[in-house]
């Protein structure tokens, strides 16, 4: 096994690589695959679903699965994933590729556990086969609702597995309101495979405040306890619009739009990317976090306002790259050193403040940045720590 370490035991990684074909997506299950294979692990990668792909050039979804197999089996198998992966379309006419349906359900029969990370993956009875079920919710806050208002299938899903894992580090402390009496939620973090953000590129004053970001989200918002809660992003970017024009500093949001959008984000001096040509390929998003000042960006609703001590998968990595992070308040600096590399905002002032602080220092909010990320999300310690945990 990689750095000599012992077999122990075969696992799969249930994800959403090929359903959804970006390399924010792409990065984070890297992270989890090779986090895991360092720590000893016999690892597969593997999406079962019956629901269609998502084709990010038509932004429509489509029951042909190819070309998103064509994008995203090349880098798994770059990361010496061959012969490990697999997409079997769960619905009438759908196709099997890398390993043979055959296969697959033999590795359900064979593996010691499988990690359903952001909870993707529908289970079925063949899936049930494997001894030790992992939960690992990304996003909370629907979950949590809908379980506490007793919706049968959501109850059903999580009682199909054995441990259930959150991003929301704060689920259940006395500040945070969303109920927890159904599951035992454990904490856990984003694992970051630190040597793949090496950043080449030396910090440079003049580069922009950056961040890759979809603006607005339809169908996601939820009403809980008479109130609604949103999965939009936009209704937070809209509260910070004048910050461009507050400091003589860039700031950049990688982000499709409409036209009136680009006028008004253009107006308040916010420079803009084309997220879809960045996210289409994983050297050029890496390479687009590295060359950046930092990220500034918002945080959906969800998890804000019930203080869920959510973090991002994307910030982890600009950390991992060295550059320094403000992003919006979640609960998450209970469990995470804020103050120099990485930033929490509630109000302008804040993030006026932090802006400030790094400009004071910016090469050594840069190395207090990767600091962070070594020591809070690196993958070897964030996947022990779990499978720990998960009596694995």
């Amino acid at each position: 096994m990689v750095n000599g370490a012992a077999h122990r035991g075969k696992i799969i990684v249930f994800g959403i690589v090929f359903w959804y074909p970006l390399a924010g997506v792409t990065y984070q299950f890297l992270h989890y695959l090779i986090g895991l294979r360092r720590l000893g692990y016999d690892v597969y990668y593997v999406e079962d679903s019956g629901r269609w792909i998502y084709d990010p050039a038509k932004f429509e979804f489509s029951p042909d699965a190819s070309g998103n197999i064509a994008a995203v089996a090349p880098i798994l198998e770059a990361h010496g994933f061959r012969d490990r992966w697999a997409f079997r379309g769960n619905y009438p006419d759908g196709r099997c590729y890398g390993m043979s349906e055959e296969q697959i359900l033999r590795l359900y029969r064979e593996a010691d556990a499988f990690l359903n990370v952001t909870a993707s993956q529908e289970l079925r009875d063949e899936h049930l086969a494997c001894p030790r079920r992992i939960y690992v919710e990304s996003d909370p806050f629907a979950v949590q609702v809908k379980a506490a208002e007793g919706h049968e299938p959501t109850l059903a899903a999580l009682a199909a597995h054995d441990v259930h894992f959150s991003y929301g580090e704060n689920l259940g402390a006395s500040d945070c309101d969303l109920p927890v009496e159904r599951v035992n939620w454990l904490p856990t973090r984003q694992p970051v495979v630190m040597d793949l953000w090496d950043n080449p590129y030396p910090p440079s004053p003049d580069s922009a405040f950056s961040t890759i970001t979809t603006w607005h989200n339809k169908g996601k918002d939820l009403t809980f306890r008479g109130e609604t809660y949103y999965w939009t992003k936009d209704r937070e970017f809209r509260k910070f619009i004048d910050l461009p024009m507050l400091r003589d500093v860039g700031f950049e949001l990688a982000v499709i739009v409409d036209e009136p959008t680009r006028r008004l984000l253009t107006d308040h001096r916010w420079r803009l990317a084309d997220s879809l040509e960045i996210s289409g390929d994983i050297d050029k998003y890496r390479a687009y976090i590295q060359k950046s000042r930092g990220e500034f960006t918002v945080t959906k609703d969800q998890v804000v306002r019930p203080r869920t001590g959510w973090f991002s998968d994307r910030s982890c990595c600009y950390l991992a790259a060295g550059r320094p992070v403000i992003t919006q308040e979640t609960g998450f600096s209970k469990y995470l050193p804020t103050g120099k590399g990485l930033f929490g905002f509630s109000t302008m002032d804040d993030i006026l403040a932090a802006v400030d602080a790094i400009a004071c220092d910016y090469e050594g909010s840069c190395k207090a940045a990767r600091e962070i990320a070594a020591e809070y999300f690196a993958a070897e310690k964030v996947l022990e720590s779990l499978m720990g945990r998960a009596g694995l």
